[in-house]
Parts: structure tokens; sequence; C-alpha cells
């Protein structure tokens, strides 16, 4: 294998060296360069062991980066689809203010109260594909023409 190039140890680490990836991911980059999938998985707990990759610390991440724009419930299923636990998920969702979220996107997109059904119904629709729990879209849209910076 050193004749075709890199050891899959060094192109994990390269890749990890960039950004946080999570175990499915690494599996699913690598898979091409291992020989056997029990090679690869070995190199995986290899990594693990050392702590150079952590689904953990992905997901941690992962929230902390997309958090403000993104509601729990699509951060959640962004996170499960790339092979994070739902035990994992839950806790790097622990701080998730989701609320404070949807007004700032809200008001970023529209900024003023819907002036009909029309209008309502785009900006719940808006709100809903970025994720955000229905009970905070109606908040959100309810209190649309109150001051949010008042509290």
């Amino acid at each position: 294998m050193a004749a075709e190039g890199k050891s899959l140890k060094a192109r994990a680490a390269d890749l990890l060296s960039r950004r946080e990836y999570s175990r499915r991911e690494l599996v699913r980059r690598l898979a091409p360069f291992a020989e056997s999938m029990e090679q690869l998985e070995a190199v995986l707990d290899e990594l693990a062991a050392a702590n150079w990759q952590s689904d953990s610390r992905f997901a941690q991440q992962f929230a902390a980066s997309k958090g403000g724009k993104f509601g729990s419930r699509r951060l959640s299923q962004e996170m499960r689809q790339r092979g994070v636990d739902d035990d994992t998920i839950r806790q790097a969702l622990a701080g998730q203010d989701d609320l404070a979220s949807a007004r700032e996107q809200w008001r970023k997109k529209f900024g003023r109260p819907p002036a009909d059904a029309a209008e309502k119904a785009k900006q719940y629709r808006f709100l809903a594909q970025r994720g955000f729990p229905t009970d905070v879209i109606r908040q959100v849209i309810a209190g649309a023409g109150d001051d949010f910076y008042e509290d």
C-alpha cells in the first residue's frame, strides 16, 4: 500500500486536522482506500482511543456552528444522518435556544409581522424548513409585533 500513497491513518489524520468528522463520515471517506473493513475499523478505533476522533466532540462543534441558523429538529436530523447516536445528540443540543435562534432568523428574513394569511404561511414555512419546533414558530410569529429585546 505504501506505493499507492498515504496510509489510511495518515489520510484520516489529514481529514481530522481540518475539521471534526463523525465516525460514519470517516468510514465513508476512507472506505475506498482501505484494504478491508476490518482494517478501517481498526484504524478508526485507534483514532478514537487516542481522542483524535470523537462523535461527541463532532456533535458539540456541529451544534455550535449551525445552532444559530437552524433549529434543534434539523440539527438532530443532520447529526443522525452522520451517524451520531441519540444520547450524544441530546447532550450536544442541551444548550440550544430555539426561540432566540428562530426570532433572529425571522428578524433577518422578514422583520415585520405578517400582513395576511399568505405571508403568515410563508413565514411559518421558512422557520419550519430551518428545523424549528412548531410551538417555537407559533411564538415567534404571534409575537412578531413585539419588541423582542425588552426582556
